[in-house]
Order: structure tokens, then sequence, then C-alpha cells
């Protein structure tokens, strides 16, 4: 893993030990989610769908995570490269890293950043760029299955 988030994981880890600064379902495996989610905005993916430009983190998480959010979030800003592909590739190898600490059991969040990390991906690899997500209301079937 890389110097400065293994530093952010450090930092995060630590503050979190103190049960009273934690929030209700707190896991360590939510720290490399929430870094990973800061890492997916900072990056600024241009092939991302529409709806999956940002990654909103939990205000549990933001209200608890102390004063160190402005030291992390200044090691995230600094951490930049030339080409897009090479800012997927640096997230990708974080959530493989990171979804190495963990139990199947606590790797729902981090799986659920990789899916939409993964189909980044996919678009680049396919050198097609993200479609429009329309959100439509599925027309009204007959509960008679002979008529639909």
């Amino acid at each position: 893993m890389d110097k400065k988030t293994e530093k952010i994981l450090e930092i995060w880890h630590k503050h979190f030990l103190d049960e009273e600064k934690q929030y209700s379902e707190f896991e360590s495996s939510d720290v490399e989610y929430f870094v990973g989610c800061m890492l997916y905005n900072h990056f600024e993916f241009s092939r991302a769908l529409d709806t999956m430009k940002t990654i909103d983190l939990s205000y549990d998480f933001l209200e608890s995570c102390g004063d160190e959010y402005d030291e992390i979030s200044a090691i995230v800003k600094s951490i930049e490269f030339e080409e897009e592909i090479q800012k997927l590739e640096f997230l990708q190898n974080f959530i493989i890293d990171a979804k190495k600490k963990y139990s199947t059991d606590e790797l729902y969040l981090l799986n659920r950043l990789e899916y939409h990390v993964n189909g980044i991906t996919q678009r680049y690899e396919s050198e097609e760029e993200a479609k429009k997500v329309d959100f439509v209301v599925p027309k009204k079937r007959s509960a008679n299955p002979l008529l639909r």
C-alpha cells in the first residue's frame, strides 16, 4: 500500500480505537471504505456514471472522524497522477490491499466501492464513455401473465 494511504489509515484507525469516538454500527473496515470514497471523489473520474461522479461520505462518519479530517483531506489532495488511468489503478490497488485485512462479513462497503470502480475500469477497457442514467418508472403490468 502507498505510504500516504498507510499514514491516513494509521491516523484514523488510531482515532477510532477510542470507542467513544465511534458511531453506532462502526466497523474497522469503514475507515478503508471512507478513505476509498475520498480518493474516488478526489480523482473525479470522467468515465463514472452521472449518478456516481461523487460518493457521499456518511454524516455519522464525518461527525466522528475528528480534527484529523483536515490533515487526512490534505494528504488525499496531495495524491496526484498525470493520467486518469493511473488514478484508477491506484484506487483499485488500495481497495485490493484494504480487502485483504478483513473477513467476508466486513467487506460490504468495500465491495460496493469496488463494484463502482470496476464499472469505470470496464468503460476504460472498452473505450466507451459513461452513459447517462435515466430513472424511469416501469409501466404497470397486468397480474395475469397472459396479458403482459
